[in-house]
């Protein structure tokens, strides 16, 4: 049986529980599962290509086979250099396939050796994604649930101390009548 290794590459800024799901599950049907971290000049992230790799590394270290590593460029390059014939993405919504297809089309016409597969997250994670997080936990609300513990840690780090991301948002009171 041939031995496959793919790819699972994204910004990752920060790690999700999401993206937790989507290692683990591809852990248990991939030979080799490389999450690969897109180092991108044009966008400004909250955490370094160094600071996100560290973290996926801890994060995975349970792992017997996944490895983390950086890339910057065409993924179908890196997917080359790394003998990688699979990538891993996922999927949460309507909008992320529309997104998603046009990429796995594009990469097709560029290596029509790799293919995408696509995967869903566990339900209770459909609506996380790292843009939210971070708008969330910039705004001093708690990320707790929606970002393993570590990553938590490393979010609060980053902002002000006064933030309580461990605290519910108080409700506001009600004027009586």
């Amino acid at each position: 049986m041939k031995r496959v290794i793919a790819i699972y590459p994204g910004s990752f800024d920060p790690p999700t529980n999401g993206h937790v799901d989507l290692i683990d599950r591809g852990s248990k049907i991939f030979n080799e599962l490389i999450v690969a971290v897109l180092r991108n000049p044009e966008k400004e992230p909250m955490f370094s290509v160094t600071e996100r790799r560290n973290m996926l590394e801890e994060l995975t270290a349970h792992y017997k086979n996944v490895r983390v590593d950086t890339f910057d460029g065409l993924m179908v390059h890196y997917a080359v250099q790394v003998k990688s014939t699979c990538v891993l993405r996922g999927i949460r919504a309507i909008s992320d396939y529309e997104y998603e297809l046009q990429m796995a089309l594009m990469n097709r016409k560029l290596c029509p050796e790799l293919e995408t597969v696509f995967m869903m997250p566990a339900d209770k994670y459909s609506y996380i994604s790292s843009r939210l997080v971070r708008e969330v936990a910039k705004a001093g609300g708690p990320v707790n649930g929606l970002v393993p513990e570590l990553v938590d840690q490393r979010l609060h780090g980053k902002f002000d101390p006064a933030h309580r991301f461990n605290q519910p948002i108080p409700s506001k009171p009600r004027r009586s009548k």
